[in-house]
């Protein structure tokens, strides 16, 4: 076994990151990543390094509303710097990439604190409130949800709905919003859903992931 590796596993086994063990020996992420792919121990550990970085996270959305005027302007700044490690952290977790490419491809990017998808498949819509939480670390309980309507549907029954295929809170939605349709035929049985999250902190993350994950998988 080459010297560096042997040290490499050594510290590996200490739990130290790809990233630390770089920053020690000089051994490049790709290589390290060849080392240890196959090795049940060392993907036991990121797993374990990866939580360890999302309840990071939760603390620090935590401490945000505490958080005013010139020193939020910095923290968003940091979170665009945090956002960069975090994707090559994540980038091969398949539930933050289908939340990133959910939000690419169906988000409001407008606003600046606005977190919304809006979809009229259920699947999409849990899919998106599991990245939320587990991902981003967001409180469920500030989890909104309304619904798009047609005049001839059940406000209630349509939440209800929601509640049992998108696993939704009932607690979560907002009053429904009623519009008439141009076509008499084309109608969404159940609505149109929308479910949001208001951070700026993780909108500014977002439209990083979105860059990087363009950046990563365009030839």
């Amino acid at each position: 076994m080459r010297r560096d590796k042997s040290e490499t596993v050594k510290l590996r086994t200490t739990g130290k990151s790809y990233n630390e063990i770089r920053k020690l020996l000089g051994v490049p992420k790709a290589t390290l990543s060849d080392w240890f792919r196959n090795q049940k121990w060392s993907r036991k550990l990121t797993r374990k390094l990866n939580q360890k970085f999302l309840e990071q996270n939760k603390i620090r959305l935590a401490r945000l509303d505490k958080i005013r005027g010139e020193n939020l302007r910095k923290l968003y700044e940091e979170a665009r710097r945090e956002a960069e490690k975090e994707f090559h952290l994540l980038k091969h977790h398949p539930l933050f990439i289908a939340g990133v490419s959910i939000y690419w491809g169906e988000g409001d990017k407008a606003t600046k604190s606005g977190f919304r998808i809006s979809n009229v498949d259920p699947a999409m819509i849990n899919l998106f409130r599991r990245f939320l939480i587990d991902i981003c670390r967001a409180e469920e309980t500030r989890i909104r949800v309304s619904l798009l309507l047609y005049p001839d549907l059940n406000d209630q029954n349509c939440k209800k709905y929601w509640v049992e295929n998108a696993g939704l809170s009932e607690n979560c939605f907002t009053k429904s919003v009623v519009i008439r349709g141009r076509s008499k035929n084309k109608r969404v049985a159940y609505g149109v859903c929308g479910i949001s999250y208001s951070s700026r902190f993780l909108k500014e993350k977002m439209l990083i992931w979105i860059r990087l994950l363009g950046h990563e998988y365009h030839q």
